[in-house]
């Protein structure tokens, strides 16, 4: 029996990672959607396929039937698809009663899904008409690929990315002088940089402190690579930070985390913390129910430190270039992961994954 069932999912995971390959196209474009694929095989060859391209247009599901041009061989087919199908009208109707109306009668899921207004709903949608589903498929893989949402709806929070950059002596920035021109000190080469822009264009939100708003003025979107710019969000807890820096240019969505006023002006959000306790937990908490799946935090030494302390973080991006600043503003540690390792031109990236925190 236990070599039965080995086979059998052997059987099925090609088809699985194909699912994967192509729910992985609609990144950064299907939030607050999960990235889902899906493929329809006949006899051991693959008649349709599709994924989710973006929010409010059809799911994988859909496009993958709508694909076959042979409807009469879909109830002889088996339909592959990375995430349970969805059972409730949102912005397209239920995934599991498509399923049910094409007459297919096999569907083999990656994994279940999280979300409450889901969560097995369509499994038994599914096996209620007589469909036979077989579930579990390259289930780290597929919880893998849509971690923000795995991540949302099981920890109640964003999936924080953390990332800097570091010289090789482990510095991040030098000590900055009064009168020195604002403006970042490029530590990483122009490709890590680029690289950069993809990730913001990937995350709904990015988040400095006061310190990188004033000494850098970044503007924080994307300008070197295609696709929408993250929510801004800075921390300012006595309102100090000028209006002409780039942030409130409202040219993009700034959120201000202070204690002093809560509003709205214009582009701008002004959301009121409690600054004499923990504010990363009251910052969780707001982008949980603002619906914010995913944070990106470019900040300096002591917003970096303060997230990795805490422990609320998923993965850290750090970028070794090849200078060397001799003295500044040492860069932050974790000493106890074990990092991967990926070289850009000269530079080093090194990815650590927060394997206590993770909700996937």
């Amino acid at each position: 029996m236990y070599e039965k069932k080995v086979k059998e999912e052997t059987l099925h995971e090609p088809f699985m990672s194909c699912c994967l390959d192509l729910a992985r196209l609609g990144l950064g474009g299907t939030v607050p959607n999960p990235m889902v694929g899906s493929v329809i095989v006949h006899e051991g060859a693959i008649i349709g396929e599709g994924y989710h391209r973006h929010y409010g247009g059809p799911h994988a599901e859909v496009n993958a039937v709508n694909s076959v041009k042979d409807a009469s061989l879909l109830p002889l087919a088996t339909l592959y698809v990375n995430l349970e199908p969805c059972s409730h009208t949102g912005k397209t109707p239920p995934c599991a009663d498509m399923i049910v109306k094409s007459g297919i009668r096999r569907v083999v899921i990656g994994t279940p899904d999280p979300n409450p207004l889901v969560a097995g709903n369509g499994i038994r949608k599914l096996e209620h008409a007589g469909i036979q589903v077989i579930r579990n498929i390259l289930t780290e893989k597929c919880q893998y690929l849509n971690r923000r949402f795995f991540t949302y709806f099981t920890n109640k929070r964003p999936f924080v990315i953390l990332k800097w950059a570091q010289t090789m002596d482990g510095f991040i920035d030098i000590v900055r002088k009064n009168g020195d021109p604002p403006g970042p000190n490029w530590i990483s080469n122009d490709i890590s940089r680029m690289i950069v822009h993809e990730w913001r264009s990937e995350e709904q939100a990015i988040l400095v402190g006061t310190n990188t708003a004033l000494l850098d003025n970044p503007k924080l979107n994307v300008r070197e690579w295609p696709g929408k710019s993250p929510v801004r969000l800075v921390i300012d807890r006595t309102l100090r930070l000028p209006n002409s820096l780039h942030l409130f240019d409202n040219s993009y969505k700034t959120v201000v985390f202070n204690e002093v006023i809560d509003r709205q002006e214009n582009e701008t959000r002004y959301k009121q913390l409690d600054f004499s306790q923990d504010i990363i937990p009251q910052m969780m908490g707001w982008l949980y129910s603002q619906g914010v799946q995913s944070l990106l935090v470019e900040g300096g030494r002591q917003l970096l430190d303060a997230f990795i302390k805490s422990g609320c973080w998923d993965e850290s991006r750090v970028f070794t270039g090849m200078k060397n600043f001799g003295s500044g503003i040492a860069a932050p540690a974790i000493t106890d992961i074990e990092p991967q390792k990926y070289p850009v031109r000269e530079d080093v990236l090194r990815i650590y994954v927060n394997r206590r925190e993770e909700g996937y």
